[in-house]
């Protein structure tokens, strides 16, 4: 396997990374926090997780919240469109019914990855620049209205129980206030910070995904539009449905990892998604069987920085 080859077995998992082989809560700093206060930077490694306030500006926001109702053919004003079937199943079949957009590369996609802002508080977390944006897609979570889980459910996107472990990091852009209504991104940072010893104390045939957390307190994380989570693979996590009676929790994928620049293939693959508008082949993402990034955009303009995020030019 190659130094940033995406983990794909024993499931489809989020991109992690053998770049770097310290644990990202264990680094030491080598370059000077760009976006990051040295109160965030304790708090990401404690706790797991942070919010860089407004790392995408209003206007920017804004206009992909538009563009993900025209692409979701829904009405922001009447409720009755909200609720449509889902267009294609999914494999990963707890991914049904989660509000998924099918949406990878239209320029408006593009412009919230390559903001300078969003690029500074990867290079913070990892301690590097030479970094690859993943190529994922937006969320869009009308309020509950079928019987379920009442608060979700917690799990990992990463095998816990490999070792080493997975280093890796996930990250949402708030498109829309995320509050204990609208529901949103909920952790368990306790089981976090005291990994190692939780471990010790469960039976061998553990669930490695879905932990029992028994007697851990589940933080409920609010953020406004333009917020940027960005937490550790290792976090226990999960979101919390919407409540609200007529709000839409709306947000998209924005995540980085070590670039992989040898690697031939994968930089052609992720090229190939970009020039084609077509998803990234795995089993998380579907594709929209409408194809309707093909009919109605073109190959998103790409500033110096997005060149180098995608693997189209060299850092």
């Amino acid at each position: 396997m190659n130094a940033t080859q995406t983990l794909t077995k024993p499931r489809d998992s989020h991109p992690t990374t053998r770049a770097v082989t310290t644990q990202l809560k264990d680094i030491r700093k080598t370059l000077p926090l760009r976006v990051l206060s040295p109160a965030d930077w304790r708090h990401w490694t404690e706790n797991g997780y942070v919010i860089v306030r407004q790392a995408v500006p209003a206007g920017k926001v804004e206009r992909l919240v538009d563009l993900l109702w025209k692409f979701d053919e829904k009405d922001p004003n009447d409720p009755s469109t909200w609720y449509a079937p889902q267009r294609r199943e999914h494999k990963m079949t707890e991914l049904n019914n989660t509000g998924m957009l099918e949406i990878y590369n239209h320029q408006y996609l593009w412009d919230t990855r390559q903001e300078p802002r969003v690029h500074d508080a990867f290079v913070d977390i990892w301690d590097r620049e030479d970094l690859w944006v993943a190529i994922d897609r937006a969320n869009l979570n009308p309020p509950k209205r079928t019987p379920g889980r009442a608060n979700g459910f917690i799990h990992w996107d990463a095998d816990t129980s490999l070792d080493p472990l997975p280093i890796g990091v996930q990250g949402v852009l708030s498109l829309k206030k995320q509050d204990g209504d609208v529901g949103g991104f909920q952790c368990v940072p306790e089981l976090f910070r005291t990994f190692k010893d939780w471990v010790k104390t469960q039976p061998a045939d553990r669930d490695p995904m879905h932990p029992d957390v028994t007697g851990f307190d589940i933080v409920n994380v609010e953020m406004e539009a333009g917020d940027l989570l960005i937490f550790n693979t290792l976090l226990a996590h999960g979101v919390r449905p919407n409540h609200s009676k007529d709000r839409v929790r709306m947000a998209q994928y924005i995540s980085m990892f070590p670039a992989d620049q040898d690697n031939a293939a994968e930089r052609e693959a992720r090229v190939a998604c970009w020039r084609d508008l077509e998803p990234p082949v795995r089993d998380a993402f579907p594709g929209d069987p409408r194809e309707w990034e093909k009919r109605h955009a073109t190959p998103a303009r790409l500033t110096p920085l997005g060149e180098r995020l995608l693997g189209l030019a060299d850092w």
